[in-house]
């Protein structure tokens, strides 16, 4: 007896001293742990000669195989690259029709007895300059495949069956369609990750804790760290001041495409602009790399640029933006981020993540408030909306944040989690803006490729009149330099864990770990939008009803559909409601539509419906007299 009694004491001593504090138990006295000193070490790129980076097909079979999310779960993207990319002074691009975009594929356990076909492209990085390489890539494909069913294992093959160059059998499993209570077991966040011997142990980490989805917050192969010749640099800043470009190395793009093939071939990864994607060329162009290689779900969530798009994994909303993308209120990406939001159910989808690559709130010198006008700019809404946790990477160390809006704990704020210690070559940044003599000059903070100059002292708070505070920010809750990446884990609708793993422990070890807890009785999000109906959670009807008709409301008329759009424009999903902000073409008191497509293609302006839309152009609404002739719609 005395010994049970023994033994259930020690258990409960053990779950009080592991038991994970929640941000209810907060906010939290900052913590800073140290660097360790004994493992910060070099961070070496994998050399050209590894086997992980060197090409193992031949002729036109398909490598650098990815698979990422289109914006609901029926529809995932396939991407690969055919054929050899080419270096030198005299290339010339593959034809990219030459090569067909295929894939079988079916669910597990079942034939490949289902087929899609997609698009293909070649991309270039010029430097016309004496002495520096042209690089032309190899045959770039991106197929889409539609009419999945949610949480269930697919296999699939992809390349040109003409020519016999086919993958080998690969599979995935799609997302859980959207409600409250389904979600993806494990998402992985990982942030600049590079090409070196600690990404690779950053990866390791990552397979072994079997992740559902993988965000990549940004900085992706680093290839801008290198001279077209191939000789690298250890930093950005550092790097080739007296060259008439900013050059890069663009094989280092298809090393890392090949190295991440046997994680991303099968888990779907979602990716986010970072500063080391920009690779300027002449003539103004920029991220030709980044925007070439990966699938973004940007036209099926109603964006016009693969920088700043949305997309549903579970009960998630997850928001992309471009921190290197127009973000003023008067620009493309701060009205779709409107529009994007106040479509979003939280009763179908109730938590809301946001993610970017440069930090709002970020404690490390190293970029300290350098995108402060995009903070300005778009901080308000995000929080107007009740955004639950922001995801950035950039600065290369671990920082979490207690619940903060405006510099401000406000327990409605969203948690920022930075995890930009990924494992790149440019290595941990370890100095912190606080700590006496640290503190950047405000003149040198803006980032460069955005310009622009809003980061001013602070006006109010223990840090009044200063550029930073004198000690660990009170909003700072813990922060530390060591490579490592982050799992989340949402448990329900009110309690998601996040846990961070550094690359010195044993796999499942955390070296932080916390329950992010939303209170939307606290802190309810009023949508613009009343909901009057949402189809997500019943997919399978939407088929049997695509074709139907519907109408639009103007005013007091009833303006009949003059046309179908194709399947793939279809809307799967509907909310309505009166236009909350003034939008062309469509008059006050208008019903628009929203609705993101089972098989492609998104409707933002439409008609109230069910299901099948038409496009609304005032030029081409039907005159008064042309209404009275009209008897009757079928509406739903």
């Amino acid at each position: 007896m005395v010994v049970a009694v023994f033994i259930l004491l020690f258990l409960e001593l053990i779950q009080i001293h592991c038991k994970i504090p929640t941000t209810l138990d907060g906010p939290f006295d900052p913590v800073t742990v140290s660097l360790d000193e004994n493992f910060r070490g070099n961070a070496i790129d994998l050399p050209d000669s590894d086997p992980r980076v060197q090409r193992d097909v031949s002729g036109f079979e398909p490598e650098q195989i990815s698979v990422s999310l289109s914006s609901t779960h029926d529809s995932v993207w396939i991407s690969w690259i055919t054929g050899e990319f080419q270096i030198g002074d005299n290339i010339k691009p593959l034809n990219p029709k030459s090569v067909a975009s295929v894939v079988y594929y079916g669910k597990l356990r079942f034939p490949m007895h289902r087929i899609a076909t997609g698009k293909s492209e070649v991309y270039s990085q010029l430097y016309p300059f004496k002495g520096l390489k042209n690089y032309t890539s190899g045959i770039i494909h991106h197929v889409r495949l539609t009419g999945l069913d949610p949480d269930s294992q697919y296999h699939y093959k992809c390349g040109d069956p003409s020519i016999q160059a086919m993958s080998r059998i690969l599979h995935f499993r799609t997302m859980p369609v959207s409600s409250t209570h389904s979600y993806p077991g494990r998402v992985a966040v990982v942030g600049d990750l590079g090409l070196t011997y600690n990404s690779t142990s950053t990866i390791d980490h990552v397979t072994r804790n079997s992740p559902d989805l993988i965000l990549m917050v940004g900085d992706l192969c680093y290839a801008n760290l290198y001279l077209t010749n191939g000789t690298g640099s250890d930093c950005y800043p550092c790097s080739f001041p007296n060259t008439p470009i900013h050059e890069t190395y663009q094989p280092r793009w298809d090393y890392w495409g090949r190295f991440m093939q046997p994680l991303i071939s099968r888990i779907p990864i979602m990716m986010v602009q970072g500063n080391h994607e920009i690779e300027e060329q002449i003539h103004g162009q920029t991220f030709t790399s980044f925007t070439s290689r990966f699938a973004f779900p940007h036209k099926e969530s109603g964006s016009s640029s693969p920088f700043y798009y949305s997309f549903n994994a579970g009960g998630i909303h997850f928001v992309v933006l471009g921190g290197y993308a127009a973000y003023g209120k008067t620009d493309d990406q701060y009205k779709w981020l409107q529009r994007d939001l106040a479509n979003v159910n939280r009763d179908v989808t109730p938590w809301l993540v946001a993610t970017w690559h440069p930090p709002w709130y970020t404690t490390y010198t190293a970029h300290y408030r350098e995108v402060e006008c995009m903070r300005v700019s778009m901080e308000e809404l995000l929080y107007q909306y009740g955004v639950d946790i922001v995801f950035n990477g950039h600065v290369h160390a671990y920082e979490r944040s207690n619940r903060v809006y405006n510099y401000t704990l406000d327990p409605c704020g969203p948690v920022h989690l930075s995890v930009g210690d990924g494992g790149n070559r440019e290595k941990m940044a370890t100095i912190h803006a606080d700590e006496h003599g640290n503190c950047p000059e405000p003149s040198t903070t803006p980032d460069d490729f955005m310009g622009g100059f809003c980061a001013q002292n602070f006006t109010s708070g223990p840090a009044a009149g200063k550029f930073c505070w004198d000690r660990q920010p009170e909003y700072s809750a813990y922060r530390e330099a060591s490579f490592g990446h982050g799992i989340l884990e949402v448990k329900n609708d009110t309690h998601a864990l996040w846990s961070w793993h550094r690359n010195k422990d044993m796999y499942n070890e955390t070296g932080d770990q916390i329950y992010i807890v939303r209170q939307p009785e606290r802190c309810p999000v009023q949508p613009q939008y009343p909901l009057r109906f949402q189809l997500e959670t019943a997919p399978y009807i939407i088929r049997q009803i695509i074709m139907k008709p519907s109408k639009m409301i103007r005013g007091d008329e009833a303006v009949c559909c003059s046309k179908i759009l194709d399947p793939l424009d279809m809307g799967a999903s509907g909310i309505t409601g009166p236009v909350p902000v003034p939008v062309p073409g469509v008059s006050p008191g208008s019903l628009p539509y929203r609705g993101v497509a089972p098989d492609g293609g998104v409707v933002e302006l439409g008609v109230v419906m069910l299901v099948g839309v038409v496009d609304v152009i005032p030029d081409e609404t039907p005159p008064p007299a042309e209404l009275k002739k009209i008897k009757r719609c079928e509406c739903f």
